[in-house]
């Protein structure tokens, strides 16, 4: 019996074909937003405006700024909101949860923030501050994101996006919980939410086929999150409930003292997975920038995504 195994060339013509991406020409440049994270001290804020400024030109459809653990950053939350609304093109979505604070402490802020022209607002229930083990609602605080967006609601015409948890917030019971509670925050007045990142495209494909099956129609925009650390990105995602593939570990073997190598394989790893979602016509996303801008921009150069009056065929 003939068991050798074929010649390569017979190898190549036989095996099966996989069909390749559309060229980026071939879609339109997506809709992106981007995350920031306010600053801890002066270095952190210079870092942070020329994060901002190289971005800027991207023309995002919003930039949000996160709250710390336990609302810890509140002030520096604020402060970063209103300087964008007034020193940038750009508009700022504002992170506000249910942490640590009464209703009418939140409802404070959330009128400042109209006042100071901001209209978007991530609402969140919030991470325990820190030292405590689990959450806790605030005697007389809004106890989950769904009750912040009904607060909201009544004080003015925001615009409002929540979170969404693809594979499932860690503190809820289930998968189907999980998805109860988005839907109970849509049906409070959201306008959209905006996903924990993910790594398996089939990952948020299959969220998008159990929302549309729940009755949730708004858009579920994708969070990308580029690795550039794989350590630290394995760490935080065993507490936020996000799965870490292991082709992803293969593609950053040795690279722990290559710097410049993990940003090619970051730019390569995001840009790809957003061009698969791009072919089955997501055109959305939203990145966590990590207040590094280079490395979101080379990913939204590769998809297309030019300053104004630059066209991504010049």
């Amino acid at each position: 019996m003939d068991t050798a195994p074929p010649n390569t060339l017979e190898r190549w013509l036989t095996g099966p074909r996989v069909g390749t991406l559309p060229a980026p020409a071939a879609m339109p440049a997506p809709k992106l937003s981007f995350e920031f994270f306010p600053p801890k001290n002066e270095k952190l804020e210079a870092d942070l405006w020329a994060c901002i400024r190289r971005l800027e030109p991207l023309g995002p459809r919003f930039v949000s700024v996160t709250y710390g653990a336990g609302g810890s950053t509140r002030s520096r939350t604020h402060d970063t909101v209103a300087r964008l609304a007034r020193e940038t093109s750009l508009t700022p979505a504002a992170h506000l949860t249910c942490v640590g604070a009464t209703q009418d402490e939140v409802n404070e802020v959330a009128r400042e923030y109209l006042a100071a022209g901001v209209r978007h607002i991530v609402a969140l229930r919030g991470d325990p501050p820190a030292g405590a083990s689990r959450y806790e609602p605030h005697p007389g605080g809004y106890a989950q994101a769904e009750d912040l967006v009904r607060g909201l609601r009544r004080i003015g015409d925001f615009d409002i996006s929540v979170g969404a948890y693809p594979e499932t917030h860690p503190a809820a019971l289930n998968a189907d919980a999980d998805l109860d509670f988005l839907k109970r925050k849509i049906d409070a007045g959201a306008n959209r939410a905006i996903t924990q990142y993910f790594f398996d495209t089939d990952i948020y494909l299959r969220f998008l086929d159990r929302c549309h099956a729940r009755g949730i129609t708004v858009p579920i925009v994708p969070g990308i999150m580029p690795v550039t650390n794989f350590a630290s990105v394995k760490r935080f995602s065993a507490m936020c409930g996000a799965s870490v593939p292991d082709w992803l570990g293969k593609l950053f073997e040795g690279l722990d003292e290559d710097e410049s190598t993990r940003r090619m394989v970051a730019a390569t790893v995001a840009a790809e997975q957003v061009r698969i979602l791009q072919a089955n016509g997501v055109d959305e996303f939203h990145f966590y920038t990590l207040n590094r801008p280079d490395l979101t921009y080379a990913i939204a150069h590769i998809l297309g995504a030019r300053p104004a009056g630059v066209s991504a065929s010049a």
